[in-house]
Order: C-alpha cells, then structure tokens, then sequence
C-alpha cells in the first residue's frame, strides 16, 4: 500500500480507532509510514488527555447525578459599555461528551462556533436570556444579570431539577442552586452554557457593528477598546450604549 493511502486510512479514522488501524501498519518498516504511525499515537494520546480533563470536568454532575436533569448557567456581558447581558441555560445528556468543551474565555473565536453547533445539536435543552442596555440602565447590571438568567431557565423546553451556577445564587428561582466560583472551568453544563451564551453575543454584537459602523462592536463586542472610546467621544454614544456605563467618555 501506498504511503499516500496509508496516510488517507488514518486521517479518515475516528481518533478513538486510531490504535487498532495504527497497529495494523505497525510491521511496515517504511520510515514514512513508521512517522505516520508516531503522529497519530500522539494524536491519540491528545485524545486521552483531553477525556481526563473533561472527567475532571463532570465532577459536580457526577456528584448530583441522581438529579433527572442538571442545568448549567452562565453569562456573559457584564462588563462591556455597550449591548445586552446574555445568559445561557444548559442541560446536556449525562455521560456527554463534547471534545474541548471549556470556559468561553478559553477557547478561540472558531472552536467556540464549533462547540456551539455541537452543544445546540447534543443537548437535552438550551434556553438563552437577553436583557436589552435600556433595562440594563434601569436595573443595574447584577439585577440584568439575574434576569437574563431568569430568562434563560424559562425557556428551556425541560423544566432542570438542579442548577449549576458560576460563583452566583440566582434570586426568585425555586429550582435547587449549586454556586461553584470559576464554574465555568469546573463543570461541562456551565462550560457549554458559557458557550452558548459567547457566541449569542458576539453574533448580536456582530449584528450591530452593521447599524454602527463607527464603535467598532465586531472586534470589540461592545468593551472600552481604545477605537470605541475614541468614537464614543467624537461622535458620541448609540442607542446601544449602556448610559450609566459611559458616564467617564461623553
């Protein structure tokens, strides 16, 4: 067989096949098939490395397992001068697993679109909360926060018998509440709710840059970059501007 074909067979193997086909090509001595070999049981060894940081990663789900359906939440939004808060809501099905699930802030632009299709695709439900900037003004961003989470357990299409917060206890939510600080990081629920709830934003937040050209919000979803703040003061704020936010800029 051709390096060329051996090389195809195992691009087109599931990694977690990759032993049994690799040791199929073990006794053919050709350098180029012997790196081959070398590339993919490293790339399986990846593999392995990754199902042990995500068992670490379903430790709580694990603990509450006698509970039918487990809600992670997270948001996201608290800090930007301009856009809504939003919020996500996920039950995943138990025993899921999601290759690179992570904390939001953790994964790149392009993983995360990738997850979020994954997740919308695995999930027993997904329920999303969005709290506009007028609301935002109104309430404060901590009771926005609340909100949109709020929100979010609503419209999940599964009533959660337990939910998984990051570092937050959730007011006017009678659903039992587990608070973890860094939660995102901790657990798989939260991590995918963090997930949905980035990549929600950032695509509004995308939306948006086309209404307002000038802030910058495709790049910076909303943040103090220098080129919003430089905009905010030539030209002022839009009617998505957070105005107890900008208070220091205009």
């Amino acid at each position: 067989m051709k390096i060329e074909e051996i090389k195809y067979i195992l691009q087109n193997t599931d990694i977690k096949d990759i032993p049994s086909v690799a040791d199929s090509f073990r006794k053919d001595m050709r350098t180029g098939v012997q790196k081959l070999i070398a590339k993919y049981q490293r790339d399986y060894s990846k593999y392995l490395d990754e199902l042990s940081r995500l068992e670490v990663m379903q430790e709580f789900e694990h603990k509450y397992r006698e509970y039918a359906y487990i809600c992670g939440i997270d948001e996201v939004g608290r800090g930007p001068l301009s856009g809504p808060v939003v919020a996500g809501a996920v039950i995943l099905p138990k025993d899921t697993t999601i290759l690179y699930l992570n904390d939001s802030k953790q994964v790149s632009e392009k993983r995360r679109e990738l997850l979020y299709d994954e997740i919308m695709e695995k999930a027993v439900a997904v329920g999303i909360g969005v709290v506009s900037p007028q609301v935002i003004d109104e309430i404060n961003i901590l009771q926005a926060t609340y909100e949109a989470m709020r929100i979010a357990i609503r419209k999940l299409s599964v009533q959660p018998d337990l939910l998984l917060n990051d570092a937050v206890t959730i007011p006017q939510v009678k659903v039992k509440q587990v608070s973890l600080i860094k939660g995102d990081a901790r657990s798989i629920s939260i991590a995918a709710a963090s997930i949905i709830a980035k990549v929600t934003r950032d695509r509004m937040m995308a939306e948006y840059h086309k209404l307002y050209p000038d802030y910058g919000f495709d790049q910076n979803k909303g943040y103090g970059s220098a080129r919003h703040i430089e905009a905010l003061k030539k030209i002022g704020p839009c009617p998505i501007h957070r105005q107890t936010f900008i208070k220091n800029f205009v």
